[in-house]
């Protein structure tokens, strides 16, 4: 990749290493974006420099906007994660143009952080099923501890709907705990 893009990837990691949330010492938001970026280019290695951009910036400064910061209703879940998608398009958009990208590679990337066209644009699928793998490897068995069983089972439901069947596969590749598996099992069974 040129120095444009290693420059641009090096001011999103800049922005995300500010979160203020940590997890396994590092944080969130930067370990959330090198996570992406990785399924990312496991699903598609040739991935193109557009989507490699909108993995690493998925979701940028993500703490700056918390969840409590809306009504704790479906609808107000529904209001922040929309209200989300264009603050990190947004800000994805400044930085890219800070960093010299034209308004045609700006623009792809913030489709792919709107997650516009999807399921019809191939490289919007690629983006959500990495979003997907994320959430099942590393945020999966901490929501599960939280929840009750028919909320996990529906949100597993919803998931599994939005995968290709690439992801699909590595999805069940990987390593769960006795009450995830079971959740899994009973989301996809019915």
């Amino acid at each position: 990749m040129t120095e444009q893009f290693q420059s641009t990837i090096r001011r999103f990691d800049a922005e995300n290493s500010l979160d203020p949330n940590l997890e396994n010492g590092q944080p969130r938001e930067l370990l959330y974006a090198q996570r992406l970026t990785d399924w990312v280019l496991k699903l598609c290695p040739d991935a193109s420099e557009p989507l490699r951009l909108a993995a690493r910036c998925q979701h940028i400064c993500r703490w700056q906007s918390p969840r409590e910061s809306y009504p704790m209703t479906r609808p107000g879940y529904l209001k922040w994660r929309a209200e989300l998608k264009k603050f990190h398009a947004q800000k994805s958009g400044e930085i890219l143009r800070e960093t010299g990208y034209d308004d045609e590679t700006i623009r792809r990337v913030q489709d792919l952080n709107l997650k516009k066209y999807f399921p019809a644009n191939p490289e919007v699928c690629v983006l959500e099923d990495a979003l997907c793998l994320v959430f099942l490897e590393f945020q999966f068995a901490a929501l599960a501890s939280k929840s009750d069983d028919e909320k996990m089972i529906n949100a597993l439901r919803k998931s599994w709907e939005k995968m290709t069947e690439a992801a699909r596969a590595e999805a069940l590749k990987l390593n769960y705990g006795e009450r995830e598996t079971s959740l899994i099992g009973r989301a996809l069974s019915a």
